[in-house]
């Protein structure tokens, strides 16, 4: 059995915006017969799927999500800020849950010279 570790972006009842770490775990069942088991997490709904580009130099400034969302970062680094003052750098590989639909929101900011591409995943 293994994980998938996520950052939650999430508000709470005051809205003010806060990080926590989550993990989802991966159960071995057969997904695609006759390939072989593998790893797997439970299914869940989604509306719509789309890919981001956020240029070299881009900020989102205070912003609460438009939707509940899976973020997938597939290249390049970004920091996320929430309003407790927490920081957090994610990069290529990370996948990230946004649920600070209240509330001021997070900033996000692209690091460095390459630009961030990711896949952006609404739940609703």
């Amino acid at each position: 059995m293994s994980e998938i570790n996520y950052l939650r972006i999430y508000a709470d009842a005051d809205g003010i915006s806060h990080m926590e770490t989550h993990s989802i775990e991966l159960k071995r069942n057969d997904y695609a017969p006759p390939a072989p088991a593998l790893n797997l997490s439970e299914a869940t709904s989604s509306s719509k799927c789309m890919f981001l580009e956020l240029p070299v130099g881009w900020y989102g400034d205070w912003h609460p999500t438009p939707v509940q969302q899976w973020l997938v970062i597939m290249s390049g680094e970004c920091e996320f800020e929430v309003e407790d003052g927490e920081k957090c750098l994610r990069k290529a590989g990370d996948v990230v849950r946004l649920d600070d639909k209240t509330g001021k929101g997070h900033q996000t900011r692209v690091i460095g010279d390459s630009p961030v591409l990711m896949t952006a995943i609404h739940l609703e």
